[in-house]
C-alpha cells in the first residue's frame, strides 16, 4: 500500500515526506518549526491536538515556552492567510490546544519516470503541474491557467505597460510594508481592538483549593484593563461561565461581542507566583502577544500592572495621563492579607448569605494583617450593602447601611481612586439616605475611575430610572449589560427597567431570554411574575411567582409577590395565609414592611398600607426608593399621604 503523504486543502498542498508547503504550485518559504507545527495539526485534522502533545511532537525533549507555541501558531495563520475572505485554517481552543478545521484531501503518490528535481512544471498556454521527479511521485491534475486572448493593439500594449509596472510597484511597496510590518502596517490594515474578555485564568497549582486564587487573579487583571475608557472589557461574571470550557476561542469572543482575548495560567508554590499572558486577535485570528512573569506574592499586583499596561501597548490603545498613572499605581502588599481579600472576594461573589457572612470573616482577617489595606475595607462595604438589601434582607437596613458607610468612608480615606468604595459608598446614600445628588456623583466617580465597572453602571441606571430619567438609565443598563453580557442580575434587571417604564411586552421578552441562560434563576421568575400580573394574566403570573417561591425557599419578598397576585386575581384567602406566614416570619427573621403594604394594597386595605408603608418608610427599607414607580402601589397615588411620602423621600412628584 502505497504511504499517502501529500495533503491538499484550500490553494494549499503539504509534502509530509518532503517537507514542502506549496500555494496554487509555488513553493512557501515557511521556518522548519512552523512547517512541523503544520504537519501536526493537519494531520490530526477535526481533532484537537493539545499543547502539551504539540511541544512535544514538534520540540521533543526540549522545554519550550507556551508562548512559543502560540507565536509559531501565528506565523502560520501569516503563510496560510487563516482568516482572510472567511477561509479558516487553524481553530484555537481555549486553554487547550488548536484544531486544523480547513477540508483536506489526502492525494496518491504517482511514480514518476525521468527528469531533474522539480516541484512546479509550466504547461504552455495552459497553466502549471505541481510535480516532485526525483522523489518518485507526480500529481495527476494540472492547474490550469487563464485561456489565451486577443493579442492587444501597440497602443493598449503601452498603456497596459504602464499601468502593469505602476500596480506592480504599489503592490510591491504594501507586500513589503504588511509583510515586514513596517511602522505597523500590518496592524494598520486590520480593524482596531476595541473590546476585550480576559477568560478564566487555568489554575496549575495541581490544588484544587486554591482555585479561589486563579479566578481573584483573573478579577484583579479585569479590574486593571477595565479602566481603560476606549476598550469595552469584559466583567468577571460573564467570562467565568467559560471557566473549563472547551468552546473555540472564536465562539467565545462572538458570545461575548469582544474583538480580542486574553488567555493564560497561573502557578503558585510557596510565596511564589507565576503568571503566563496570552494575547489573541479573534478575527482575523492572531497572536499578538505573549509573556511570563514571576514574582513574590507580595509583588503580585505589580504583575497585574505590567500585563494590563502591555495589552494597552499591543492594541495601540489610546491612554489618558490619568489612566497612566492609575495603571502605574501598583504596591507591594502583604501576602496574608492578600490572600484572605481573594478568597473574601470568591465567596462574595456567590452571593449567598451563607457565603456572604463567611467572607466578612476573611476580609477582618485581612485587615487584621494589614490595617491600612483600603480594598479590605471595600469589600466589608459591598458584603454589608448585598446583605442588608432588599434581596437577601439579611440585616436590618440601618444596621446594614451604618456599617456599609462607615467601612466605605474607610476605604476611601485609604485610598481615594477604589471604584468598588465609591460605587458603595453610592449605594448607601441611594438607597438608605435617599440622598440622590450625592449617590449620583459617586456612582459617576466610580464610573470615572472605572469605567469598565458593570455593577456602577447597574446601580447608576437604577438610581436614574427612580429620579425619573427614563431614557438615560436604559443607556446605563445597556452598558451595564455590553460589560457583563452574560451576568443574570444584570440582565434581569434590565427587564425590570422595563417593567418599571411600564412598557410590558418588552419586559417579557427580555426577561424569557435570561431565563433561558438559566431556568432557575429565582429573580427571573418573579420579575416576569409581576409583569403578566399587570398584564392581567393571573394564571401566568401566579405560576411564575410559585415557582420564585419555591426556588427561593420562601424568601419574604417572593411570597410578597404572590400574596399579592392572589389578592388581585380574588383568591383572597390564599393571599392572607400568605400574609400571616410573613407577620409570624417577621418575629424571628428582618421582613421588610414593604412586603406587607403590597399585601394590603393588593386586598385594597387602604389604612393598612399606608401603616406599613410608614413602617417602612422609619426603617427606611431600599424598597421605598421604588415607591412611585411600583406599579402594584398605583391604587394609593391619588391619596395626600403618598404625595407626602414621595416628599419626605424627596422623590419628584
Amino acid at each position: 500500500m502505497k504511504l499517502k503523504h501529500i495533503y491538499e486543502f484550500g490553494p494549499f498542498r503539504l509534502d509530509a515526506i518532503e517537507r514542502v508547503l506549496l500555494r496554487e504550485g509555488k513553493p512557501v518559504l515557511v521556518p522548519p518549526k512552523d512547517l512541523e507545527t503544520l504537519l501536526v495539526l493537519v494531520e490530526s485534522r477535526g481533532h484537537i491536538v493539545e499543547k502539551n502533545e504539540l511541544l512535544e511532537r514538534v520540540w521533543p525533549g526540549t522545554f519550550v515556552e507556551e508562548g512559543n507555541l502560540a507565536k509559531h501558531i501565528s506565523n502560520l495563520r501569516q503563510f496560510l492567510g487563516d482568516g482572510l475572505n472567511e477561509i479558516t485554517y487553524i481553530e484555537t481552543i481555549a486553554r487547550r490546544g488548536y484544531r486544523f478545521v480547513a477540508p483536506v484531501n489526502e492525494l496518491e503518490p504517482v511514480p514518476a519516470q525521468t527528469g531533474n528535481p522539480r516541484f512546479v512544471e509550466t504547461l504552455p498556454r495552459r497553466g502549471y503541474r505541481f510535480i516532485a521527479t526525483a522523489n518518485g511521485w507526480e500529481a495527476p491534475a494540472a492547474i490550469e491557467g487563464p485561456r489565451p486572448q486577443p493579442a492587444p493593439t501597440p497602443g493598449a500594449k503601452t498603456a497596459l505597460r504602464v499601468l502593469g509596472l505602476a500596480a506592480l510597484a504599489l503592490a510591491g511597496v504594501v507586500v513589503v510594508l504588511v509583510g515586514l510590518n513596517v511602522s505597523g502596517w500590518r496592524e494598520r490594515l486590520l480593524p482596531r481592538i476595541q473590546s476585550l474578555a480576559v477568560l478564566p485564568l487555568e489554575n496549575l497549582s495541581g490544588d484544587p483549593s486554591q482555585e479561589y486564587f486563579a479566578d481573584g487573579m483573573t478579577e484583579e487583571l479585569i479590574t486593571q484593563l477595565g479602566k481603560i475608557r476606549a476598550l469595552r472589557v469584559i466583567s468577571r461574571t460573564s467570562v467565568n461561565r467559560y471557566k473549563g470550557t472547551k468552546k473555540p476561542l472564536q465562539e467565545i469572543a462572538r458570545e461575548l461581542g469582544v474583538d480580542a482575548v486574553v488567555e493564560g495560567t497561573v502557578a503558585r508554590s510557596g510565596s511564589r507566583v507565576r503568571v503566563t499572558a496570552n494575547l489573541v486577535r479573534v478575527s482575523p485570528e492572531k497572536h499578538l502577544w505573549s509573556e511570563r512573569y514571576e514574582r513574590d506574592l507580595r509583588d503580585v499586583l505589580l504583575i497585574q500592572e505590567d500585563v494590563a499596561q502591555a495589552v494597552a501597548n499591543e492594541i495601540r490603545v489610546q491612554l489618558t495621563p490619568r489612566e497612566r498613572e492609575r495603571l502605574s499605581s501598583a504596591h507591594q502588599v502583604n501576602s496574608e492579607a492578600f490572600e484572605n481579600y481573594l478568597k473574601g472576594r470568591y465567596l462574595w461573589n456567590k452571593r449567598t448569605e451563607e457565603d456572604l457572612k463567611k467572607a466578612l470573616q476573611y476580609f477582618q482577617l485581612a485587615i487584621e494583617k494589614d490595617p491600612s489595606y483600603a480594598r479590605a475595607y471595600a469589600g466589608l462595604a459591598d458584603t454589608y450593602g448585598v446583605l442588608g438589601s432588599w434581596a437577601l434582607d439579611a440585616l436590618p437596613p440601618g444596621e446594614g447601611a451604618s456599617k456599609q458607610r462607615a467601612t466605605a468612608r474607610k476605604a476611601l480615606e485609604i485610598d481615594e481612586t477604589l471604584a468598588e468604595a465609591h460605587a458603595s459608598l453610592g449605594g448607601v446614600m441611594h438607597l438608605y439616605d435617599w440622598n440622590w445628588q450625592g449617590a449620583e456623583a459617586e456612582y459617576r466617580r466610580a464610573i470615572e475611575l472605572n469605567p469598565g465597572y458593570a455593577t456602577a453602571h447597574h446601580w447608576y441606571s437604577q438610581l436614574l430610572q427612580q429620579m425619573g430619567r427614563f431614557d438615560e438609565s436604559l443607556a446605563e443598563g445597556n452598558r451595564a449589560r455590553q460589560l457583563d453580557p452574560l451576568s443574570l442580575v444584570i440582565s434581569a434587571s434590565f427587564g425590570w427597567r422595563l417593567y418599571l417604564a411600564r412598557r410590558y411586552d418588552a419586559a417579557i421578552e427580555h426577561i424569557r431570554k435570561t431565563s433561558e441562560i438559566d431556568p432557575n434563576f429565582v429573580q427571573a421568575h418573579w420579575y416576569l411574575g409581576q409583569v403578566y400580573e399587570q398584564k392581567g394574566t393571573y394564571s401566568e403570573a401566579i405560576a411564575e411567582l410559585q415557582q420564585a417561591a419555591a426556588l427561593s425557599k420562601g424568601a419574604p419578598i417572593y411570597l410578597g409577590a404572590l400574596a399579592h397576585a392572589y389578592a388581585v386575581s380574588g383568591q383572597r384567602a390564599e393571599a392572607a395565609k400568605l400574609l400571616a406566614k410573613l407577620k409570624e416570619r417577621s418575629r424571628e427573621h428582618y421582613v421588610s414592611p414593604y412586603n406587607l403594604a403590597v399585601v394590603y394594597t393588593g386586598l385594597g386595605e387602604r389604612e393598612e398600607a399606608f401603616e406599613w408603608l410608614e413602617r417602612a418608610y422609619q426603617d427606611r427599607s431600599p424598597w421605598m426608593a421604588n415607591v412611585k414607580l411600583d406599579p402594584r402601589l398605583d391604587p394609593l397615588h391619588s391619596d395626600p399621604r403618598f404625595q407626602g411620602l414621595l416628599r419626605r423621600i424627596g422623590l419628584p412628584q
